[in-house]
């Protein structure tokens, strides 16, 4: 069957596209300019346009006009920071020394030789062994105040709990208010459940308590998800003031608060945690991917009591319980201090990064933690992501644009640069060529 003129030419524009003789970011001209140039009907043009967006080649955007759009990475990125290939990926955040895996090393030879062996070969309770849920529960304490070990549910990483939340309390349809920029793991979750993302704009990397409040007037809000302590990607802090007037808005509005600890071991002296400022609202996820090993697959959820039975169902019905031998692992490395030492030694290795990245990026306004292992580029006006992310990947580098992280659907044009993994003797070049693409796009 002959295919109709709009689908020939939208796959002639779509085979132009994959050879890269349209690059990515390459703006089209317009429907009417479109129409004439290729002697068809308006309707035809915005036909073609309408089907290039659906295969995701092209992406409008309102006011601005409609530009070619990067294909994205290979699904083999993010294994590795520095691959042997020689591609450095900023996508993924990887912390890590090569002296880890002589942590991990020992850790099993004590394993191998420890006592009960075969009940780690056997089904384990659905939130994991109430003695490794208190050892877990007595070292967050020091930070958020007594935990009741019986609240916490041991999961397969936090992201894995952040599902469990979405999956547990919240159905089809239901709304949850929203940084502009979030973590794209979380709305991910979100969309697997059909969860409605509110966007809630931010002063400072923060969000705004009085724009959530209006948030809630306009819609039926059920929780809000926060990542107040170095938030991911901007690296920002809540100030204890934000967070007790947040507090006071999930009491009026009746929310969920969904805290989010992933990185906030980097912060050294943060303000009190929604846990503890609201803990019969609050459902705290973290997890020790950033502060051991990506691959270390374990996290944790505190929950009110509320919530005990519909969230251990949920690990049941995903996992049934989790990796017995992660879990004593990271136990001990907690009894015996290794966990302390890995986060202080994972806040100075953030902060000599970041002095780096500072250096490099003086003059243009990089956002991120200082010891964070992260930063946020945003890029000045008229600049685009996709362009510069093409030329770096040209180059040897895969960098992440705004659209993983915005809830918006106006997406800045900003880059993320993850490089916690690349070693800090090559980190500065690394750096230099991101710098020269974004200050030759200017």
């Amino acid at each position: 069957m002959t295919k109709t003129r709009y689908m020939q030419i939208a796959d002639k524009l779509s085979d132009a596209i994959k050879k890269g003789e349209l690059p990515p970011g390459t703006k089209l001209p317009t429907h009417r300019a479109f129409a004439e140039k290729f002697g068809i009907a308006l309707g035809t043009a915005t036909r073609v346009y309408r089907e290039l967006e659906h295969r995701g080649i092209i992406v409008g955007e309102a006011g601005r006009g409609t530009f070619v759009r990067d294909q994205g990475l290979s699904m083999t990125h993010g294994l590795l920071q520095t691959s042997p290939d020689g591609l450095i990926d900023l996508v993924f955040n990887m912390p890590g020394e090569t002296a880890d895996a002589e942590l991990l090393r020992s850790g099993l030879r004590r394993l191998a030789t420890s006592g009960d062996l075969q009940a780690m070969m056997r089904y384990q309770p659905h939130a994991g062994r109430r003695h490794e849920r208190r050892i877990i529960a007595e070292r967050l304490g020091a930070n958020h105040g007594p935990i009741d070990p019986d609240h916490l549910l041991i999961t397969s990483g936090g992201q894995h709990g952040l599902a469990i939340a979405i999956l547990g309390l919240f159905q089809r349809g239901d709304a949850i208010a929203v940084d502009v920029l979030t973590y794209p793991g979380f709305k991910s979750a979100a969309s697997l459940q059909g969860i409605n993302l509110v966007p809630v704009q931010s002063v400072a990397g923060v969000m705004d308590p009085d724009a959530l409040e209006a948030a809630c007037r306009l819609n039926r809000l059920r929780a809000v998800y926060l990542m107040p302590t170095v938030q991911n990607p901007l690296g920002s802090v809540m100030d204890a003031g934000t967070r007790r007037r947040i507090v006071e808005l999930a009491h009026t509005y009746d929310l969920t608060i969904l805290e989010d600890a992933a990185y906030a071991f980097l912060e050294p002296d943060p303000p009190p945690s929604f846990l503890t400022l609201a803990p019969a609202r609050t459902l705290h996820i973290g997890g020790f991917s950033k502060n051991l090993a990506t691959g270390l697959r374990l996290g944790y959820l505190i929950t009110p009591e509320k919530h005990l039975d519909a969230l251990s169902g949920i690990i049941r019905a995903t996992t049934w319980n989790t990796p017995a031998l992660i879990v004593d692992l990271v136990t001990n490395w907690i009894d015996d201090g290794t966990l302390d030492r890995m986060e202080q030694s994972r806040r100075a290795d953030g902060a000599a990064r970041q002095k780096i990245c500072r250096e490099v990026f003086a003059d243009l306004p990089i956002a991120a933690h200082p010891n964070a292992g992260f930063a946020w580029l945003p890029l000045a006006k008229g600049a685009r992501s996709s362009a510069i992310i093409s030329t770096l990947k040209d180059q040897g580098l895969s960098v992440s644009g705004a659209e993983p992280f915005a809830t918006t659907t106006a997406v800045p044009q900003a880059l993320r640069l993850a490089f916690g993994g690349v070693p800090k003797t090559d980190l500065k070049a690394v750096l230099d060529i991101v710098r020269d693409a974004v200050v030759a796009s200017l």
